[in-house]
């Protein structure tokens, strides 16, 4: 069974829809469930979320788990122009001409579609992301996001000298044919983390759609040997 978030939502305005925010909303969960030392899997926005929280708190990760989470500027394809231009002059254009990014068939057939094999490619997670996207204000609240994500980059450094200082196993699960995040930003890791472990799937973006299994396995394998358990 797939789970869904049915979580509230404050509204835009009500709350600063930042990478920082998201930071510290998922920083006061883990405390308020007691996580004090714990493996994290980290995926496309929650990526620099979760490398706020490892540098915040080093001691309590045991391991990172990198599944299309990027962290180094050649993880980036060719797609991002649009965002870019944004990041760089935030004006109303810009800001409208990435609207597209949000549409259902970009959701559907770049997003979830490209490099995904269709048999095994089912239409929950896309239609629920689709539905969730018509809520009314969601489509702001993600184009604040977008133009918040320029914070992520000019974090990018900051995150590579604290894989540098404190040396946490780093597992990379990739799906080779993301349209955004190509297969140079998990051998990326390599560089600070020469001890990084890179598995290249042949799927998309959202690997897991298609290759649950097969990165269970991965994931299983490489905690048993980081953590000896």
């Amino acid at each position: 069974m797939r789970p869904t978030c049915q979580t509230r939502a404050p509204e835009r305005g009500s709350f600063t829809y930042s990478f920082d925010a998201l930071a510290g909303v998922i920083e006061e969960f883990v405390d308020a469930i007691g996580l004090d030392r714990f493996a994290t899997y980290i995926f496309d926005y929650g990526a620099p979320i979760g490398l706020r929280l490892a540098m915040k708190n080093p001691d309590r990760i045991t391991a990172i788990i990198s599944q299309n989470g990027n962290a180094y500027e050649e993880g980036f394809s060719d797609e991002w122009g649009a965002w870019q231009a944004y990041w760089r002059e935030p004006t109303e254009a810009n800001r409208e001409a990435c609207r597209a990014s949000l549409s259902p068939e970009t959701v559907r057939s770049w997003q979830y579609g490209t490099g995904a094999n269709p048999d095994l490619l089912g239409p929950d997670g896309y239609e629920l992301d689709i539905a969730y996207m018509a809520r009314p204000g969601a489509e702001d609240i993600q184009l604040d996001l977008i133009l918040d994500y320029r914070s992520n980059v000019a974090l990018y450094p900051t995150f590579q000298a604290y894989f540098r200082e404190h040396r946490p196993p780093l597992l990379a699960a990739w799906g080779r044919h993301d349209p955004a995040f190509v297969p140079a930003g998990a051998l990326a890791y390599r560089r600070d983390l020469p001890n990084a472990e890179v598995h290249l799937l042949d799927a998309g973006h959202f690997a897991l759609e298609t290759h649950h299994r097969e990165i269970a396995v991965i994931i299983r394998d490489f905690l048993q040997r980081s953590l000896g358990t």
